[in-house]
């Protein structure tokens, strides 16, 4: 721009007078400067519409003028930058992962100090050398349920054993039917003798599956009793049961630490382990509230369920022997039991094969 100034200025007319004095010296100026203040406004709007990129801009080290060595690219500062943001994110990822290995350490140190004070404890009960808790009433109802299905397995047992022997009798009674209605039509003179005897195991085979109907439901309710409510219950016992462990081995621990000197070290150590002797003191005492609500309403359900179940059994057998097809048919419609249709016991071509 001063270039351009200066190329204005020398190819303007100055006008003189005959002694070689400059005439209107100052207004000639004053036109000279608004030449030059309209070009830089030009230029600074071409700029400003036009203007360098800024990712393709570099910055000067050094004063104005200075060599171009002292030039960086600002490509060269954004790659730092980025380069910068890389190490902070793979810092951040170690980080995570020496914390997550970290805790499962602290996981891990305190599993195993649980896992000796349980097994001090275990041993020494059996010694006879460590105290346990005992809730007498509670134990008792365990014992009792623990007795109970034994007794009831070894019914579920027997009946499983009865249908699979019935259902025999009744595939052997279905198949002589078959034999003796075919021999009453190849055998004339004992045609009457042979359908009589055809038509008496049928009716048998017909009431020994509506039987078999009533023995089935029986067992699967019994199973469903058995292996499903009362496991489930058993299970509770069992957490029940460790956390009492862990109650009186953690309680052992604090009144160890009680009996010792009163020191600094030794006063922390009382304080920490009294705070883990309470929190399994409160699991304990959870745990065993819920096995005393989960043994009411098992004894309860196990009540209902087999009122219902003995009552179908007996009325189902007694109708049975008694010849009485129309009793043993109202006997599975009072309790709602579903016969299977025919073959759907039998197994597939694939489990044949």
């Amino acid at each position: 721009m001063a270039d351009s100034f200066m190329g204005k200025a020398a190819t303007m007319e100055i006008p003189i007078n005959s002694n070689g004095e400059t005439l209107a010296e100052d207004d000639s100026l004053e036109q000279a400067a608004k030449i030059q203040w309209t070009l830089d406004e030009k230029d600074l709007q071409q700029v400003m519409v036009s203007g360098p990129n800024l990712n393709e801009t570099s910055i000067v080290s050094g004063g104005y003028g200075g060599p171009a060595g002292g030039i960086i690219p600002t490509s060269s500062i954004k790659g730092s930058g980025m380069h910068h943001s890389n190490s902070n994110q793979n810092m951040s990822v170690e980080e995570a992962n020496r914390g997550v290995a970290v805790e499962k350490l602290d996981s891990v140190k305190k599993w195993g100090i649980n896992t000796y004070k349980c097994t001090k404890q275990m041993f020494s009960e059996r010694f006879g050398r460590g105290s346990r808790t005992v809730d007498l009433e509670l134990e008792a109802q365990i014992d009792v349920l623990r007795d109970t299905k034994r007794k009831y397995e070894s019914v579920l047992r027997l009946t499983s054993a009865l249908t699979s022997h019935f259902y025999n009798m009744v595939q052997t009674q279905q198949a002589l039917g078959d034999t003796f209605a075919d021999l009453s039509q190849k055998s004339p003179e004992l045609r009457d003798e042979f359908g009589y005897n055809a038509e008496t195991q049928k009716l048998l085979c017909r009431n020994g599956e509506v039987l078999l109907g009533a023995i089935n439901f029986f067992v699967s309710s019994i199973n469903t009793l058995v292996n499903k409510t009362m496991e489930d219950t058993l299970m509770t016992i069992k957490l029940y049961e460790a956390a009492r462990l862990e109650f009186d081995a953690y309680r052992a621990d604090l009144e160890e630490l009680s009996l010792g000197p009163r020191d600094a070290a030794t006063m922390v150590r009382i304080e920490v382990s009294q705070q883990q002797y309470q929190v399994q003191r409160d699991k304990y005492e959870r745990l065993r509230s819920d096995v005393t609500i989960k043994l009411k309403f098992l004894e309860e359900n196990k009540v209902k369920v087999m009122h219902k179940q003995l009552l179908l059994f007996h009325n189902a057998i007694s109708a049975y022997f008694a010849g009485n097809q129309q009793q043993l048919e109202q006997t599975l419609r009072q309790f709602n039991v579903k016969l299977k249709p025919p073959g759907s016991d039998k197994p597939s071509w694939l489990e044949e094969s």
